[in-house]
Parts: C-alpha cells; sequence; structure tokens
C-alpha cells in the first residue's frame, strides 16, 4: 500500500511542471510582439516627410503677384488709361521678359554645343536627338514670342498699345499684366476662339 501512493504522487507532479514549462515560452513571444507594433508607426514617419516637398510649381509667366520681378501696377482713381506712368510699367515689363527670354536662348546654344557628341549607342545618339529637337521647339516658340514682344514695345512707341485691334476698346491693365502681348481684349479673343474651332470642325 504505501509504495503504492510513492508512485502517484511524482506522475501528478510531473504534468505541472509541464504546464508551468509551457506558460513560459508563450509569455517571452508577447513581450517580443511589443516592440514589433511600436517600430511600424516609425515607418509611416518618413513617408510624410518625403511627400511634402513633392509638389512644385513651374514658373508662370503671370503669377498673379508679380511679373518677372515688376509689381503689380496700382491703378489710381480717375487716371487717365494708358497714360506715361503706365506705358512705362508696360515697356519695364515686356524689356524684363525679352531679357529672360534671349538668356533662354544663350543657354539652349551653350547647352547643344557642350552636349554635340557622337555616341556609339544608337539609343544613346536617339535620346540625344530627342532633347535636342524638345530644345529647339521650346526655343522657336520663344523666338515668336519675342517677335511679340517686340512689337508691343513699338506699339507703345506709337500710342496704340492697350487698345484691342479688331474693336478698338481698352484690353484693361489687368487682362495686360496677365498676358502683356494681348491684341484683344477679352471679348473679341473669344469670339476668335470660337471661331477656330468651328474651323477646326
Amino acid at each position: 500500500m504505501p509504495v503504492a501512493k510513492k508512485k502517484v504522487a511524482p506522475k501528478k507532479k510531473a504534468p505541472a511542471k509541464k504546464a508551468e514549462a509551457s506558460k513560459k515560452p508563450s509569455a517571452t513571444p508577447a513581450k517580443k510582439a511589443a516592440p514589433a507594433a511600436k517600430a511600424a508607426p516609425a515607418k509611416k514617419a518618413p513617408a510624410k516627410k518625403s511627400a511634402a516637398p513633392a509638389p512644385s510649381r513651374p514658373r508662370s509667366a503671370a503669377d498673379g503677384f508679380s511679373f518677372h520681378g515688376i509689381e503689380p501696377y496700382q491703378e489710381k482713381k480717375g487716371e487717365e488709361y494708358m497714360n506715361e506712368t503706365q506705358q512705362k510699367h508696360f515697356r519695364a515689363i515686356l524689356i524684363a521678359w525679352k531679357k529672360e527670354l534671349m538668356e533662354e536662348v544663350d543657354r539652349t546654344l551653350h547647352y547643344l554645343q557642350d552636349e554635340a557628341a557622337n555616341f556609339p549607342d544608337p539609343n544613346d545618339r536617339a535620346s540625344q536627338e530627342s532633347d535636342f529637337t524638345m530644345e529647339l521647339r521650346t526655343r522657336d516658340r520663344e523666338r515668336k514670342l519675342i517677335k511679340k514682344i517686340e512689337e508691343s514695345l513699338s506699339a507703345i512707341d506709337n500710342g496704340e498699345y492697350g487698345y484691342c485691334e479688331s474693336c478698338g476698346i481698352e484690353i484693361g491693365v489687368r487682362r495686360l499684366e496677365a498676358r502683356p502681348t494681348a491684341t484683344l481684349c477679352i471679348d473679341c479673343k473669344t469670339l476668335d476662339e470660337i471661331r477656330e474651332k468651328q474651323r477646326s470642325t
């Protein structure tokens, strides 16, 4: 009888130790999982910083606040349209604009001279020719724009600047600041665009 009691006692204690051992490993992974959850939000923070500098506006000809560093004209009550002060204002805008375009032409010329090279790889040559074509197209548009600026400057000299070529009314100071080479008032320009759409269709 006493021998039977001794055999039963160790059997009951053995599973108790195994249960404790099984509990200990389950506690350790729980502690490791906690730092992993804390590390997750740390990855999101740099993503917000990298997205911030993404929006960048290209330089506009008329940005609403200043035109090529020249502040908008402040009209006075009762002043005559296209008086001497207004003519000086728009002359300064046109000259500054022309200067910037001429600098771009010089920059393109130096770029074409510096980058002109015979690449052995056909893909490199094709890429270079594509870049050159884009530059030349841009400069061609700017060359036409320079011609319009010169025409506007001569119109100031003749006293014809600021008046619609079609109907003869005032184009307006604000429209001219947005587009200094404008030769049509907003109404005539709208009709002209409608006619062009009808011709194309």
